[in-house]
């Protein structure tokens, strides 16, 4: 008769650490651009409105209100 296989071990994880870690980090990145693209209005710019202006159009076709 042949021996039967152990079943894996409960602890390990059924994702990788570094596929969540990549997840979470495009996730952010992602995030980040929404927030730059839709509601920044030129707050985090150093040159005043430069990035609203670099942005508008993109807001516009994404039917983003910015005025």
């Amino acid at each position: 008769m042949a021996k039967a296989q152990p079943a894996r071990p409960l602890s390990t994880p059924a994702v990788s650490a570094r596929l969540l870690w990549t997840a979470i980090a495009v996730t952010a990145l992602l995030l980040l651009i929404t927030y730059l693209v839709a509601f920044d209005q030129g707050a985090v710019s150093r040159s005043g409105m430069y990035l609203h202006e670099l942005m508008h159009d993109g807001r516009h076709l994404l039917g983003v209100p910015c005025h």
